[in-house]
């Protein structure tokens, strides 16, 4: 063993998929962290009865299954059809607090709710990726949690990137919009992606439109998956740009 060899933190990434967020913290913490990846219904495994040692890991960063949260959730729950996963704040917070780590970080959609670990004081806060510099609009909550309280300080760009494209889902649809009030007029970005109907667009074209927009590189893919389950990972991940935006906030807050 190397003992010149700078310390190595450990980071959990749960709920990972092919972990998107995990691969923008190795980006930017190079050697300094090892990142373990826990159990995920991707790879046939549950995080339920799963249990981690406490103070091992220093950090804990996932995204729980959004499906519960979504828009499309909603329309869908109006015809019948339920959600193939549950409500998993709950895990989350339990694995963080078995572990212990000297903070946490949460990523949902909008409609989620908080999450609260006793012990930590809990930051929520909203990010786009277009904020960062992407083309993608892709709003998210995430949650950061520290014992004291410390908080994270994203770079925000000064001005958005003039490009503007809609996120990539996990469900291979396109929010197209509609026109509102009988005016004829098409509303703001937000009025449509609130007010838009879900097209399904999956196909291999969709999924190499994403890969872009979530800032991977452009021969990426997933050759083990079909289309639809290459669209469905991808289109549930982080982007990179808020991923190693998150990253360097939590370095910096973190050393401070």
């Amino acid at each position: 063993m190397d003992r010149g060899a700078p310390a190595r933190h450990l980071v959990l990434s749960i709920f990972p998929g092919i972990d998107l967020l995990g691969r923008g913290f190795e980006e930017e913490f190079g050697d300094e962290i090892c990142l373990v990846r826990g159990p995920d219904p991707i790879f046939g495994s549950d995080i339920r009865g799963w249990h981690v040692p406490a103070g091992v890991f220093w950090g804990v960063l996932g995204g729980d299954p959004c499906q519960p949260f979504s828009r499309l959730n909603n329309i869908n729950k109006a015809k019948g059809i339920r959600s193939r996963f549950p409500d998993m704040t709950s895990e989350f917070a339990r694995v963080v607090d078995e572990g212990q780590p000297a903070w946490f970080l949460r990523e949902n959609v909008p409609g989620a709710p908080d999450i609260g670990v006793p012990g930590y004081v809990v930051h929520r806060f909203v990010l786009n990726n277009h904020w960062l510099g992407g083309t993608q609009n892709r709003l998210r909550i995430f949650w950061f949690g520290a014992r004291d309280g410390r908080r994270l300080d994203i770079e925000i760009l000064p001005l958005e990137n003039p490009i503007r494209v809609p996120a990539m889902t996990a469900s291979g649809t396109r929010w197209v919009p509609i026109k509102l009030n009988g005016s004829g007029k098409i509303k703001s970005t937000y009025e449509q992606q609130r007010h838009g109907r879900p097209v399904g667009v999956a196909s291999n074209a969709y999924f190499r439109e994403g890969v872009v927009a979530q800032g991977l590189p452009e021969d990426f893919d997933l050759p083990d998956f079909t289309v639809r389950g290459k669209i469905r990972a991808v289109g549930n991940g982080v982007s990179r740009d808020m991923a190693r935006a998150i990253a360097k906030a939590i370095r910096k807050a973190m050393e401070a």
